[in-house]
């Protein structure tokens, strides 16, 4: 795997233009200056000075930077791009997925989005290429599609999904999968806004961290790319990668585990090196006038996969336009292979060769243009972190219920979702269950947590836990535990899980199953009644 920056999970392809349009753009287009914090020490020449240093400006890193600020402790986000969100807005994943796992931070988020028209809505499954019906369809659909249902709530997205079954149950997806699309450029925005409010958080875009200074298990420095030093009492990696832990010396897992390392039914014999696809995301609107668009110049008919096309996963936007996602662009053994760079330009080849292959094979889409090309890869799966714990596929198997673990800090239920990188895939789990707080601790570390995708999971667990409001949630615990190792003053592997869950439960964080009827009621009537704080 080639090297990368810390910051994000990859070196950012610069963004083409963008024909979409959209109510805030003018508010987006303001200078992203440092948020004023009333905390900490002044910064002096190079150096920076805070309590908490959170590298990486995505899910995770967003909720951990929130939880955090709004305890009061004096935050400093580190972004290498030119806006919060990491993949679900450069990426052009515009959804969360359903199931459990969508309390605290991200239905705050939520209701922020629902302030601003066409930011976001509630999908319901509307096709796919699994339940074609000739009597009812004039063709087999490309892939899956989800339409905004307005009739639908946040709650419905919170019913358990991946205890159901996959999309060969019609029924169970029709009846049952709900999830919230979103407007990228208003993801941004509402995020930037929220940790504005708190009053306690400085966000450094177009930065990265490109080296951590270690002693006895506690970062002690880290350096950002232009020079200056960065010096914090904590540091939150939610680089996506784990790549402040590494710089750190923190052991790193890639690829999978052999079924000998965990006991996991259906992990490989013996361990590989392959990785979940990765997805290149593209957007098309609505045309002026209909027809197929030509396939750029030296770029011909059969320039890639022989005509053999995936899948798409095709989400409608809040307002009419259509995000296309091909299951996956890439899969993880030619990324690794390619490396980053070479694997984002090959994939913008087949963005537009199955954008003229949906165009030619499919007359619906001839009423659309390609509108947007998102600048970075949607990246499932890269490096990991080895833990205190290990989350495996016998936790998810187990579920919530079974789990012997004191310090779970977050539920989900995704099915275990491998885009085929692994042989022996099982997809089902059984309930939701939930990831301990020593998931988010690198082993042999004092000051140090890990809130993105590269917690310490096994390759089959993180094919589950991986989606984005899972992050949100990963980030809002390590915030959170930041805060009460500042207050009691202790390490924060010393954190003590009951007071961890205590607050996570007072900011309306799921961490039993089912929910607790208390917070059921809380979420719908924060919905009905739109109390943004």
């Amino acid at each position: 795997m080639s090297a990368c920056p810390l910051g994000h999970a990859r070196p950012l392809f610069s963004e083409p233009a963008r024909s979409v349009c959209f109510s805030l753009i003018v508010l987006l287009l303001a200078p992203m200056t440092l948020l004023a914090s009333d905390r900490g020490e002044p910064d002096s020449g190079d150096t920076i000075r805070c309590e908490l240093a959170v590298v990486g400006g995505g899910s995770g890193g967003f909720g951990a930077a929130l939880a955090a600020a709004r305890q009061g402790v004096d935050v400093v986000l580190v972004e290498r791009a030119d806006r919060l969100g990491g993949t679900s807005v450069r990426g052009g994943v515009n959804c969360w997925e359903m199931g459990a796992g969508g309390t605290g931070i991200p239905f705050e988020l939520y209701l922020q989005l629902k302030q601003h028209p066409d930011a976001v809505g509630i999908y319901s499954f509307g096709r796919h290429i699994l339940w074609y019906d000739p009597a009812q369809e004039p063709y087999r659909f490309p892939g899956s599609e989800t339409v905004i249902d307005p009739d639908r709530t946040y709650f419905d997205t919170l019913q358990e999904h991946g205890t159901r079954g996959m999309a060969l149950d019609e029924a169970a997806c029709r009846d049952l999968w709900h999830g919230v699309p979103f407007e990228p450029d208003a993801m941004a925005h509402c995020m930037q806004e929220m940790l504005r409010a708190t009053g306690h958080c400085r966000i450094l875009f177009h930065a990265t961290c490109t080296k951590a200074t270690v002693d006895d298990g506690r970062i002690t420095q880290a350096l950002l790319d232009d020079g200056r030093v960065l010096l914090a009492d904590y540091y939150i990696d939610a680089t996506g990668d784990g790549a402040l832990c590494e710089a750190a010396g923190c052991q790193i897992m890639i690829g999978q585990e052999p079924q000998s390392r965990f006991g996991e039914p259906h992990a490989p014999p013996e361990a590989t090196r392959r990785l979940n696809g990765v997805s290149l995301i593209f957007r098309v609107t609505r045309a002026q006038t209909p027809g197929v668009e030509p396939l750029p110049a030296g770029l011909a008919e059969t320039c890639w996969w022989g005509g053999r096309f995936p899948v798409a996963a095709i989400n409608h936007y809040p307002n009419g336009d259509l995000n296309v996602n091909m299951l996956p662009t890439m899969d993880g053994a030619e990324f690794l292979t390619l490396g980053y760079q070479l694997a984002l330009t090959e994939c913008q080849r087949r963005v537009r060769a199955y954008w003229h292959h949906l165009q030619t094979d499919y007359a619906e889409f001839r009423a659309y243009r390609l509108s947007w090309i998102a600048p970075a890869l949607g990246i499932r799966e890269s490096q990991r972190v080895l833990g205190e714990y290990v989350l495996t596929e016998n936790d998810l198997l187990a579920g919530i219920n079974r789990q012997e673990h004191g310090d779970i800090i977050c539920l989900a239920d995704h099915s275990l979702d491998t885009h085929g990188s692994h042989a022996r895939d099982s997809g089902k789990i059984h309930e939701p269950y939930g990831v301990p707080y020593r998931c988010l601790i690198p082993l042999g570390t004092r000051n140090l947590l890990v809130a993105c995708r590269a917690a310490s999971f096994s390759s089959l667990a993180a094919s589950s836990c991986r989606l984005s409001r899972t992050m949100m949630q990963l980030g809002q615990a390590a915030g959170t535990a930041v805060a009460l190792a500042q207050q009691q003053q202790v390490e924060l592997p010393d954190v003590p899980p009951a007071a961890l869950r205590a607050q996570l439960r007072s900011d309306h964080v799921q961490l039993e199953h089912p929910m607790p009827a208390e917070l059921r009621d809380y979420v719908r009537q924060r919905e009905s009644s739109l109390d943004i704080p």
